[in-house]
């Protein structure tokens, strides 16, 4: 059954000039194995990251580092959640996430469906 779902788009030139400007915003959003993506990677892990947050309700309070977006080589990517995802996630009920990433002509999008069993 689905949750909830969550989209956002991200002008990836625009974020790096964020990330440019306030050199401690990288390591806020980002954990360690995300934080050396290029960074096309780095644009859609954080639109990947608000429409996990836009899946749940945008609940109040979730820390960036409770959400992880994992490479599979060859298959669709993975979203590790803890912390306080973890428990947003669980209060609304979601056993897991499906998450579709694309970043293109200086555009990263992401979608996210978060489900539970019925």
């Amino acid at each position: 059954m689905i949750v909830g779902v969550g989209i956002d788009v991200v002008d990836v030139a625009r974020f790096l000039e964020t990330l440019d400007r306030a050199p401690g915003l990288r390591d806020r959003l980002f954990t360690p194995d995300e934080r050396d993506l290029p960074p096309a990677s780095l644009a859609a892990r954080f639109a990947a990251k608000e429409a996990i947050a836009k899946s749940l309700g945008a609940p109040g309070g979730m820390r960036w580092h409770d959400a992880t977006v994992h490479r599979v080589r060859g298959g669709a990517p993975v979203v590790e959640v803890r912390g306080t995802v973890a428990a947003a996630a669980a209060a609304a009920g979601v056993d897991r996430f499906h998450l579709s990433i694309s970043h293109d002509a200086g555009i990263a999008s992401a979608m996210v469906v978060a489900e539970r069993d019925a």
